[in-house]
């Protein structure tokens, strides 16, 4: 079986497939493919196309289902390139929301219609024992099949991306649960005899994120200058826990620590230090991790999260989540008349943009806080 590779701009490539001859009339068959990307990645596709012809398992594109498609999607390279974390969210989205409602449509007959149709069933019944599905698990589920119809659209496998023109369902507006600044204060004080406290503290007073939060290691500390730099992050997958780069080139940061949460830093590291020499593990190395085991290897995300809701809930605290800590570090910071870049930069965001549409809110109450300060300088009568 032969095919060729014809060059078609600067990145962009066309296969042509000998198909052989069409039964009966003996007419010579071909097929056109399509690939964005560099010459190898083509020839790699070319020989990923013809090894599906020769062996059989290639479905011709006006036969293909959604659900053939799917499944033959999650494992292309487009979706292989993605985190390990993300390439499990995707098909579980797959195979709970998207293959029980839309399977057997032809791939080149799906329409905006069923797109639409298919919203109203996840936000009737379309969770487990059909229950109704929150907006914003909808707009996740409508932004995997999103990413896979445009690939096929890039392969021309369909002409048209039919979740391009039917929005996902819009999600109300709601404020995430923080504390306020006269909650801070007892929140502490309450963990300060805990094993939490360290984390805490660490949450508050930087606004990282959880995974981030595991990822450090004391390497990444100096706690002379009072500096912490942020180089990776910790999540978990079916095969374990992974050590990963931060979200955005942005998550990649220095952040200045109170003097304070330096100190509680230090009696932490004593802590671990005591009980390595006790156990016999002998001292802490630069790439062991703050917050994690004995012998200096990461610890569960979800085990810290479930560790706060214990806690939380012991103590009778506010009905924060672990991640509503490092909003309230946000807040802290904007009520202090921070400014949205500073914010920004310490939160890891990929851009103010970011910040802005999480946090425009306090923005707007810091807003009249300084027009309340000017009208005070000025001192005109009222």
């Amino acid at each position: 079986m032969k095919g060729n590779i014809t060059r078609r701009g600067e990145r962009s490539r066309r296969l042509k497939f000998d198909l052989g001859r069409a039964p009966g009339s003996g007419k010579r068959l071909f097929r056109l493919v399509t690939v964005h990307g560099t010459k190898r990645e083509a020839e790699a596709e070319l020989v990923r196309q013809l090894a599906a012809l020769d062996g059989g398992t290639d479905v011709e594109p006006s036969k293909s289902t959604i659900e053939s498609y799917l499944r033959t999607w999650i494992d292309t390279a487009e979706a292989v390139a993605l985190s390990p974390k993300t390439s499990e969210r995707y098909r579980q989205f797959i195979e709970q929301q998207i293959i029980p409602h839309l399977a057997s449509l032809p791939l080149q007959k799906l329409r905006p219609a069923h797109v639409a149709t298919w919203h109203g069933v996840l936000l009737k019944g379309g969770g487990r024992e059909g229950r109704a599905l929150a907006a914003r698990t909808v707009g996740h589920a409508h932004r995997v099949l999103h990413k896979a119809l445009e690939d096929a659209c890039r392969r021309e496998l369909i002409a048209r991306n039919p979740a391009s023109i039917i929005p996902p369902p819009k999600v109300a507006a709601e404020e995430m649960a923080t504390l306020s600044a006269e909650q801070v204060k007892p929140v502490l004080a309450a963990m300060k005899d805990s094993s939490i406290y360290p984390q805490g503290v660490r949450l508050l007073s930087t606004g990282i994120r959880r995974g981030e939060l595991c990822g450090l290691q004391w390497g990444d500390l100096d706690l002379d200058a009072g500096k912490l730099r942020v180089e990776r992050s910790i999540e978990k997958t079916k095969a374990g826990l992974r050590v990963k780069s931060p979200k955005t080139r942005h998550g990649r940061r220095l952040i200045t620590l109170p003097a304070s949460a330096a100190a509680v830093l230090r009696e932490h590291r004593r802590k671990q230090l005591e009980l390595r020499v006790a156990l016999g593990a002998g001292r802490l190395p630069d790439d062991a991790f703050v917050f994690g085991t004995v012998e200096g290897k990461p610890r569960d995300p979800d085990r810290i999260t479930q560790d706060w809701k214990r806690f939380a809930a012991a103590r009778n605290l506010p009905r924060v989540t672990l991640h509503g800590l490092r909003h309230a570090s946000a807040s802290a910071l904007i009520a202090a008349g921070a400014d949205v870049i500073t914010v920004s930069r310490r939160l890891g965001h990929a851009n103010a943009n970011t910040t802005l549409a999480v946090y425009a809110h306090l923005f707007g109450r810091s807003d009249e806080a300084a027009v309340e300060a000017m009208d005070a300088a000025m001192g005109l009568e009222k």
